[in-house]
């Protein structure tokens, strides 16, 4: 599953580690990528000495086979994290989905956790760049969910996201336990604070979002990204 940062891309790796069949693996080329880029993101020393920084050894376990002898292996992947000089090729050995929402609400729940966001942090253009990719694989067209979309009728979603994968829905998918977990990334102290006291996804609600005018310019650039993809959206 490729998305951005700041979407319900871990509320989404909780329904699925909560089937009987699943193991996930939470952002499991983050420390590549803060160890190639050296942003200073909360704990990069941290995520670096946990994740590694070898991505060629992180795809083969990635292209390998599920932990605990599970059949299904959900990946929680960053589109940023996917560097540009990084091989694209085991790309083929995946089923590639891809979670979007739209920019405005993107960097305005970024901002709460880093206010100097640019638009390469926010992953639009690696998105956009990387559905093309996997597009141009010729397999199927790549599975797209709008988290609006999703969150206005979850049990809808999965039910036709697991329809799509040709798995059958689990109903637990909707509820977990609250608090942390042992998949969690290193970094789930800094980010996960609202998915730690959550037991399900959070109805949708529209929000009144206040941004900036340099916020409001990056969601303005990376907007025709988001709209690329978002032409493509699972509909129910």
């Amino acid at each position: 599953m490729w998305s951005g940062p700041r979407n319900i891309s871990t509320a989404m790796m909780r329904a699925w580690e909560n089937r009987s069949d699943c193991a996930v693996w939470d952002e499991p080329l983050y420390g590549h990528y803060l160890f190639k880029t050296g942003f200073p993101h909360p704990g990069a020393d941290e995520v670096i000495a946990d994740q590694g920084h070898d991505w060629k050894d992180i795809v083969r376990r990635c292209t390998g086979e599920a932990p605990h002898q599970k059949t299904v292996f959900y990946q929680k992947h960053m589109t940023l994290h996917l560097l540009p000089e990084m091989d694209r090729t085991w790309l083929s050995k995946l089923t590639n989905c891809f979670l979007i929402r739209d920019p405005d609400s993107v960097i305005a729940s970024y901002a709460a956790v880093r206010n100097d966001a640019t638009l390469q942090d926010i992953g639009f253009v690696q998105q956009a760049e990387l559905f093309d990719y996997v597009a141009d694989l010729g397999k199927a067209e790549p599975l797209v969910i709008d988290s609006k979309d999703f969150l206005l009728n979850p049990e809808a979603m999965l039910c036709a996201i697991c329809e799509r994968l040709g798995l059958e829905f689990e109903p637990n998918m909707l509820r977990w336990p609250p608090g942390a977990r042992e998949s969690d990334g290193v970094w789930a102290k800094y980010w996960y604070d609202s998915v730690w006291n959550s037991s399900g996804f959070a109805p949708y609600r529209e929000k009144s979002l206040s941004l900036s005018a340099r916020e409001m310019a990056i969601a303005d650039e990376a907007r025709p990204y988001y709209q690329h993809l978002y032409q493509y959206r699972l509909q129910v």
